[in-house]
């Protein structure tokens, strides 16, 4: 048993118009107890060369796991926290979700509400590929605001909606099979985020300069928009 400090999900005020008052946030839960589990699924086809220089940038996070050749390999390290808010829900998430090797079981589980699709209120267990490269991402730009999240999971019924609406959303979208999220830093602009999705060299990083977010998932590696 390791003890942690695992700070989970809390519903931030907001404004009459949906954007978050970051005076009023409730102040975090501390003092966790969390037992350390290993997750080696859905980690098989991801490659390690990128990732591994973005984790040892920065001592909070553990160096990453991946590797050149196909398939998931543990990496010696400390830990790796993910800091996000809903501007949709009003919910805030920061939590240590991996250490020395080893993924938290309830962190991940947080995750996943946290990123859930609000729209249906539905959920889907997030790839753990695309955490890590999301974390990686914000060490990269040596931020310490979290990032604001757009869209994470998309139930089929959100997809659609969504997609009848633009023709920018995919039809067979990463974010139905939970492996994609679009992400939004009011301190860094949508090429400073991506150039630092680009340097995991872990997936897909999408530009969409006009509605200020960048897309981030653990699909083939592939950059569009501008």
């Amino acid at each position: 048993m390791l003890g942690l400090r695992i700070i989970i999900c809390h519903k931030a005020h907001t404004s009459g118009d949906g954007e978050r008052d970051r005076s009023k946030i409730a102040a975090p839960i501390s003092g966790g107890t969390g037992v350390v589990t290993k997750n080696n699924e859905g980690s098989s086809s991801i490659t390690r060369r990128g990732l591994l220089g973005a984790f040892a940038a920065s001592a909070l996070v553990a160096a990453p796991t991946y590797s050149s050749a196909a398939g998931f390999l543990k990496g010696s390290g400390d830990i790796r926290r993910i800091r996000m808010y809903s501007g949709r829900t009003g919910e805030m998430i920061d939590t240590i979700y991996w250490v020395e090797g080893d993924y938290i079981k309830e962190a991940l589980k947080e995750i996943n509400y946290f990123m859930r699709d609000w729209r249906t209120d539905t959920l889907k267990e997030i790839d753990t590929r695309t955490i890590d490269i999301m974390a990686a991402s914000h060490n990269l730009m040596d931020v310490h605001e979290p990032y604001m999240m757009l869209s994470g999971y998309r139930s089929p019924q959100t997809n659609a909606m969504l997609r009848s609406r633009s023709s920018r959303v995919a039809r067979k979208s990463l974010h139905m099979e939970g492996q994609a999220a679009d992400l939004r830093l009011g301190s860094r602009s949508t090429g400073q985020m991506a150039r630092a999705a680009k340097a995991c060299h872990a997936g897909g990083v999408g530009i969409y300069s006009r509605s200020n977010f960048v897309h981030m998932d653990c699909g083939p590696i592939r950059v569009w928009g501008g």
